[in-house]
């Protein structure tokens, strides 16, 4: 799947958690797999699927009878990783207060800091590997 930079609104993106987790569905089926309680009607959500088709997060590939079924292009890291650039540029980029704020609200744990220091010790290494061998 490519990885394309979409904006998405929340409730696009719930639609989108919806498709990344079927793989492929109709409008029914998506509508069908959202919270009964917050449920909206099936023409909000054939709606919002056609904007997500048009701006390239979700296609068409097959019609079955009257219903089109669709699958998401872009993937979730794709997403996130967009959302949460947006986010950190309204600190100028600075992660830190972001991190502290996580901290201060009991939201990363010793476990997630290790995790963090693995992934940083990974890139390290393939950053290095990448300089070696040009």
């Amino acid at each position: 799947m490519a990885k394309k930079a979409v904006k998405l609104t929340r409730f696009e993106l719930d639609i989108m958690e919806v498709l990344w987790q079927l793989g492929r569905a109709s409008v029914r089926e998506i509508r069908e797999s959202l919270p009964e309680k917050k449920r909206p009607a099936y023409t909000t959500v054939q709606t919002i699927v056609h904007r997500l088709e048009e701006k390239g997060a979700v296609r068409r590939i097959k019609k079955i009878g009257n219903a089109l079924i669709f699958e998401p292009v872009i993937t979730r890291q794709a997403a996130y990783r967009r959302l949460i650039d947006e986010f950190l540029d309204l600190f100028g980029g600075a992660v830190h207060p972001l991190m502290a704020h996580l901290v201060e609200m009991g939201r990363l744990s010793l476990e997630d800091i290790r995790e963090l220091e693995k992934r940083m010790a990974e890139r390290r290494r393939a950053e290095s590997q990448s300089r070696q061998t040009r």
